[in-house]
């Protein structure tokens, strides 16, 4: 059973300012959420968001030229901040600096200045839209999971509050990442992170037993199974046969608290999960000490993304090295007519 609540979990993480710059080998008396990020896989996504946006010309770059300048990035509606790790590296790949004036984590009230990122003008603008759709998306996330996680916390429950695989195609990490930075769990990251028998599973195969032996066999003591649910029935069989964790799939608020509380009696190491239906607004008819996980969809369905823009800051671009403010062609430009 999870006894420590969630305002002890943010404790371990607490937001700290960060440049895209090493600050020197000192040591931190506490791990940050990004160093559980793989810089292979952050270079990697932001390879292919920056494919993805600009596959050919870059016809706005070359209208921006290659001046240096900076850049103001604000936040313009309440929020939690996050998503940090992602926005820089798709401005390091760009080549460009970021600064934060503003820590991830952090609940920011608007206008705000966010950061400040510095590089030639074009190399700005290309990454302007990807790192303003991945901080805006991620902060939104963030900021969903805090809010119910504030909820958990008045209420002194000491369970577990967690997103679901309900994410976006490509997009996974980021919003795997924002309920961290958010308080919440971020549950099985994929469908080799647990042995989840659903109904499908266990309807293809039509014996929940023999569905959680064959998964054992392959899953190893390593690995946890969980089982969905519809009725108290079906969670008993599910325990009976092995399972780690029972699922209630779709039970009402009471359903959930009086099915939790006789599978407890019988099998008090049994964990228990609600899913289906939970909402920030009734969250809080689901707190039980019999219940050890709500997990909820809508943290990354229903969420609302937090508006950035990022604004070249004016008088900040320089003259191109050659002495002109825009770029030019090495003929002008002939007017001609085309029929498309």
């Amino acid at each position: 059973r999870v006894k420590q609540s969630l305002g002890e979990v943010w404790k371990l993480f607490p937001p700290q300012s960060r440049s895209s710059k090493s600050e020197g080998p000192a040591m931190e008396s506490q791990p940050e959420l990004r160093h559980l990020l793989p810089p292979s896989s952050l270079r990697r996504l932001a390879r292919e968001w920056l494919a993805e946006d600009c596959p050919h010309f870059d016809y706005g770059g070359f209208v921006a030229g290659e001046g240096q300048a900076s850049a103001a990035l604000l936040l313009k509606s309440a929020g939690v901040l996050a998503g940090c790790p992602f926005v820089e590296a798709v401005f390091e790949e760009l080549g460009c600096e970021v600064e934060w004036l503003q820590a991830e984590g952090a609940a920011l009230q608007p206008v705000c200045r966010v950061a400040t990122v510095r590089s030639k003008a074009r190399q700005l603008l290309l990454g302007e839209r990807v790192a303003l759709n991945c901080v805006a998306r991620a902060s939104g996330i963030a900021s969903a999971c805090r809010r119910v996680a504030e909820v958990a916390e008045r209420a002194g429950w000491h369970g577990h509050l967690a997103g679901t695989r309900k994410t976006t195609p490509g997009f996974r990490l980021v919003e795997k990442y924002a309920m961290l930075v958010g308080g919440v769990s971020s549950h099985r990251q994929d469908l080799s992170s647990l042995i989840m028998l659903k109904d499908n599973h266990v309807a293809t195969i039509g014996d929940v037993s023999k569905a959680v032996r064959y998964g054992r066999k392959v899953g190893g003591v390593f690995t946890k199974i969980e089982v969905e649910a519809r009725s108290l029935h079906e969670a008993r069989d599910g325990a009976l046969a092995g399972a780690d964790i029972v699922m209630l799939d779709n039970f009402s608020a009471q359903e959930a608290l009086g099915a939790a509380q006789a599978l407890k009696v019988e099998f008090p190491r049994l964990l228990i999960e609600a899913s289906g239906g939970i909402t920030e607004d009734n969250l809080a008819e689901y707190f039980s000490r019999d219940v050890d996980i709500l997990s909820l969809g809508c943290l990354t369905q229903n969420y609302t993304a937090v508006d950035f823009s990022l604004k070249i800051v004016r008088g900040s671009a320089v003259e191109n090295g050659a002495g002109e403010q825009s770029p030019s062609l090495e003929s002008p430009p002939t007017r001609r007519d085309f029929a498309f």
